[in-house]
This record gives C-alpha cells, structure tokens and sequence, in this order.
C-alpha cells in the first residue's frame, strides 16, 4: 500500500539576504502524524528553515505545499488558518494577562473574523475550549496566575495552550526547552509527547537536548550551512559520520 500524500512538502527550500543564501535547496516529506526533530550546530538554519515554513521568511526560491496546495507565498495568518502552528525560542506573552486569558484570546482568534473583540467580555463563549486546554496543558491550577508569575517551565507550557486551542494539524516547536530547569523538562517533554501521540498531531522540533529528541522522534534532520545534511531514523542519524563530523568532530 502506497504511503499516503505528504502533509507537508518543501522542494528546494530557499532563503537568501543580500545575494548570500541561510537556507539553500531544502527538500523533503512530512507526513501526518509524524515527529521530525531538526539538530545541527547554532547557525546552521533551523530557526530560519521554520521561519520559512511558517510565513515569517519570503521564500528566495524552491517550493512549500500543505496537503498538496502550493502555500509558497502564503502570507502567515493564511498558514495558520489553514493548520500550521509556531511557537518561539523566546517567550511572547502578555504579564499583566493571566493564563486564561492568553487561552481566551487565543481561542477567541481562531474562531475567526465574526468573533469581535467584544466577544472577549463572553467568557461563556469559550470557557469548556479553554478549561479542556488548560487540563491537557497541565495548567489549569495555575488558570488565574499571571504571566509573569509563572515559571519558564510554565510559560513554554502556556506557548503550547495557546497554540493548541487553535487545533493546528502541523506543529513547528523552536527550542521549546530553552532556558527550562532540569526538573521542569521531563514534564514538558511528556506533553509534547502527548501532543503527537494522543492528540496525533504532526510535530517538527529543533533541540539542543539530544536525549529529549531521541526519545520523540520518528526521524532525525540534520542542518548545517542553511543545507539539509541528513534526514533518517535517530539511530541511523546518531551513527553517520558525516553528521558526526558537522558538530565539531565530536560523537553526538
């Protein structure tokens, strides 16, 4: 039985500033329910691979289609309306907003243009969406904390409430570990778990935690210089030399 089309499919990827290309001639599948992680050393074009994938970045050439449809030139919001979700390296929430009410907006977002502003004072409108999110976020004991009270831990889980109350099919997750304690990562790696296993979300994820990438994905891409050096199993990744060779000389 054949494989079924690629949710998502990037032939020659590019991106290029003044002449000189960060991402250059990036191709391959994603399919649904897939967990890919994206490694390589800083600078390799990780960040700026997603930035394309999610509207930020104009294309310099190549292709980007979701479920067939060219979104090459897609701007953002059509990206997002059509399921491609994004969450940053640094955080980007409101502190003087408390987790439920980043939760409401964001809910209140994705039902689209008719759900005016003045629907935010309707709380009945999205209260069992909102309370659902916080649950499977883990966040609903901390629904009326601020912000800016939170822990980092916390507000990497509160970026994917907000982000999941949107229902995107395809998940870009930029370092979503950065700047976590030791002791909050085990917790945060098991919702992003669930996120792909229970929820059947498609996930792509840059990580410098090796051990929590290895433990997630299904395949393993390597950049480096703006290229795609390798896309295979974790196992098959962690053994090549040539990606070996890309991080310093060092064994992964």
């Amino acid at each position: 039985m054949p494989n079924p089309a690629p949710v998502l499919r990037l032939r020659g990827l590019g991106w290029s500033v003044r002449g000189v290309p960060i991402v250059e001639d990036v191709s391959f599948d994603v399919h649904e329910g897939e967990f890919v992680a994206f490694i390589g050393p800083n600078g390799a074009g990780k960040t700026s691979l997603f930035n394309l994938v999610s509207g930020i970045y104009p294309a310099s050439g190549g292709t980007l289609e979701l479920d067939g449809a060219d979104i090459t030139s897609a701007p953002v919001h059509v990206r997002a309306r059509r399921g491609i979700g994004r969450t940053f390296q640094t955080s980007s929430l409101w502190p003087g907003l408390s987790v439920a009410e980043h939760v409401r907006l964001a809910a209140q977002a994705a039902a689209g243009p008719r759900a005016s502003f003045r629907m935010w004072r309707r709380a009945d409108r999205f209260a069992a969406q909102v309370a659902e999110t916080l649950d499977r976020t883990e966040l609903a004991h901390r629904a009326d904390t601020l912000a800016s009270a939170l822990s980092h831990g916390e507000k990497r889980k509160l970026e994917l409430a907000v982000l999941l109350v949107g229902e995107p099919r395809v998940i870009l997750l930029d370092e979503p570990m950065a700047g976590v304690s030791a002791e909050e990562v085990p917790a945060l790696t098991d919702l992003v778990r669930s996120v792909h296993r229970d929820l059947g979300r498609t996930v792509l994820m840059v990580e410098h935690h090796m051990d929590v990438l290895l433990g997630l994905a299904d395949r393993v891409a390597v950049m480096h210089h703006g290229t795609l050096l390798a896309l295979d199993t974790p196992d098959a990744v962690m053994a090549d030399a040539t990606v070996q060779q890309a991080y310093l000389g060092e064994a992964l």
